[in-house]
């Protein structure tokens, strides 16, 4: 990977996602040691970590007779009311146990705002409110944005449709992430990532068995993938 020029952007590998936890993403823990592995390949790494205020407007339980998974309209759009999950200095919003990233450069926290949702680690739900990783991406030199982690229809997708729209090259790493596949989001989610030109890559392409492997896969992938 270029040390500049390329990013690798793990997703909300907290534990409310995980198998047992309080909006559990099915098998999601299976991407932790991917994710592991990817990252040893970049030297430039962001993590995410959904950030929310117990009072959060995106929660069932904040709403008098709504239940988790149904969908309501909020000034900013359409939102899935979700259980209470990932709430601040909660274990529940901790990382993973076996996530092992220490060269993480920056940890993005979304969601933290308690009118509106943020899926995206680049702009919030309302499509105006930036997290503020856009303007360190461009300022740190980075072209190609590498996606990794949960869920691949929501916070994945969002983030990377986003990162497109902001002029990066992306490819979402598919094996990398786990979906939650609300009323068929999954199918749509790569439907509007591969129209927006988001290209759709396998972890053993990048990993290889050797590091003449690896140098060969990644020359391929961003001669003949490339978006732009």
């Amino acid at each position: 990977m270029n040390q500049t020029e390329d990013v690798l952007l793990v997703v909300d590998l907290q534990n409310d996602f995980m198998p047992g936890g309080a909006l559990a993403v099915a098998r999601g823990d299976e991407v932790v040691p991917i994710a592991n592995r990817l990252a040893r390949l970049f030297t430039h790494v962001v993590l995410t970590q959904d950030w929310h205020p117990r009072s959060h407007i995106s929660f069932a339980a904040n709403h008098a007779g709504r239940k988790p998974f149904e969908y309501m309209t909020l000034p900013y759009g359409e939102q899935v009311m979700w259980p209470v999950h990932c709430v601040q200095e909660t274990p529940g919003a901790a990382f993973h146990r076996d996530v092992d990233i220490p060269h993480a450069r920056a940890i993005v926290r979304k969601g933290h705002h308690q009118h509106v949702d943020s899926y995206s680690a680049f702009v919030e739900a309302d499509h105006v409110t930036p997290t503020g990783l856009t303007g360190y991406l461009r300022d740190t030199g980075v072209k190609r944005v590498w996606c990794c982690g949960l869920a691949t229809d929501f916070c994945v997708a969002w983030s990377s449709l986003d990162a497109r729209a902001a002029g990066f090259d992306v490819f979402v790493i598919e094996d990398a992430t786990r979906a939650i596949d609300l009323d068929g989001s999954l199918d749509a989610a790569w439907r509007e990532m591969q129209a927006a030109g988001v290209q759709r890559v396998r972890s053993p392409d990048l990993l290889g068995e050797s590091s003449a492997d690896r140098a060969e896969g990644l020359a391929a992938h961003l001669s003949t993938h490339s978006p732009n």
